[in-house]
């Protein structure tokens, strides 16, 4: 279908979906919002697609947050809709079970660091600035923030920058172990592509199986993650892909990974 707000391409077994609002920094409304959804669920989908890059129009903005002007003249039931839209499609992303790389070259701020929050990866420009402002709007996270930030940072740092709004560079978004990796402002489409071809040419089952794992039992007490990943552990050995990683290694070979 045509979005009348992102812009998707294709290359190989890598899908794209950039937010392509750059006069507006990429700010979510509701209208994004719902297209994100569609689009991350076609991707969901496609059995061609292994991995997903989300990224932002233009060099200012990965996402600059949510769309203000149209937040303003909410009434609380509106609000109410407008964070369970905005979770769900962060839940979808984060369980879409095909890793996700969030490619941060300006403010990810507010709903654009939930986004970023809410992918797998996110390959950051040393310029990049990260940051939860909403107190300074009178309000709260309402895409995931305050749990996302808390399980990925800590408690300690979520309270801090959410209760403070303040805006953090890349690098101490990498220290606090919100950012994967930090590049060079002219090297992060180079680090974005070699980590996609490298998600995309790994065993794709095995792949949804650790995602499956770290975030299911992420959530659970420690016995119950055990069993959780020996479960998928097992499983794997039903597949094609395990077989054939398994005879590449014995053949001193590269393995081709079919998803089956």
């Amino acid at each position: 279908m045509a979005f009348r707000n992102l812009e998707i391409t294709h290359r190989s077994a890598v899908h794209t979906i950039i937010v392509n609002r750059p006069d507006k920094l990429n700010a979510l409304n509701r209208e994004t919002l719902n297209e994100l959804t569609i689009a991350f669920a076609q991707a969901a989908q496609d059995d061609g697609v292994r991995v997903v890059v989300l990224a932002g129009a233009g060099e200012k903005a990965f996402v600059a947050g949510a769309d203000i002007a149209e937040m303003n003249g909410y009434t609380p039931t509106q609000a109410l809709a407008f964070s369970r839209t905005g979770q769900r499609l962060m839940s979808s992303i984060e369980r879409l079970g095909k890793p996700v790389i969030a490619r941060v070259q300006g403010f990810a701020l507010g709903g654009g660091m939930e986004l970023a929050m809410a992918c797998h990866f996110r390959v950051a420009s040393e310029k990049a600035k990260f940051g939860q402002p909403e107190i300074n709007l009178g309000l709260i996270p309402g895409f995931g923030g305050t749990q996302r930030l808390l399980r990925l940072a800590g408690r300690g740092a979520a309270l801090e920058l959410c209760l403070t709004g303040a805006t953090i560079s890349a690098q101490r978004a990498y220290e606090l172990g919100i950012v994967t990796r930090v590049v060079a402002p002219d090297a992060l489409d180079e680090a974005v592509v070699a980590l996609a071809d490298q998600l995309a040419n790994a065993a794709p089952l095995a792949a949804a199986g650790i995602l499956d794992a770290v975030l299911s039992g992420g959530e659970a007490a420690i016995d119950q993650g055990l069993e959780f990943e020996t479960q998928g552990f097992a499983l794997a050995f039903s597949t094609e892909d395990m077989r054939e990683g398994t005879s590449a290694f014995l053949e001193r070979r590269k393995a081709t990974f079919v998803g089956r």
